[in-house]
């Protein structure tokens, strides 16, 4: 089972994705679990979190999902692991910051089951 995370300040936007993976979990091909605050993420990932796939907002308050993938692509245990961002931003200049820091695909909010399944898939190969 792979394990997915999701980071955003938005609970329902968590709400939306559960339901939207939910033939995927069902078939216990991948666990979601759920962060609203990056910071505390970002602990957890400091003292061994670790993870197949980061799914992660670009605007939250604490700390912008783009900082939160620098950080994390810095951390020799989970610095290969791929990020996805899930966003409404759609910036051509967000997007290049995204590919040089190593964010692997941009999912447009609002998004559909297929969109978010399809990414995933892609992602982790399966």
């Amino acid at each position: 089972m792979k394990k997915i995370i999701l980071v955003d300040d938005s609970k329902t936007v968590y709400l939306s994705a559960n339901v939207a993976v939910k033939q995927l979990i069902e078939n216990k091909e991948i666990e979601l679990v759920y962060y609203e605050n990056p910071l505390k993420l970002l602990e957890e990932c400091k003292s061994g979190l670790m993870y197949d796939l980061l799914i992660t907002d670009i605007n939250m308050p604490q700390m912008t999902g783009l900082e939160l993938a620098k950080h994390l692509k810095a951390l020799p245990t989970i610095g290969m692991r791929p990020i996805l961002a899930l966003t409404t931003e759609s910036s051509d200049e967000k997007k290049g910051l995204a590919r040089d820091i190593g964010i692997a695909g941009w999912i447009t909010k609002p998004f559909t089951s297929d969109k978010l399944i399809m990414a995933i898939k892609r992602v982790l190969r399966m």
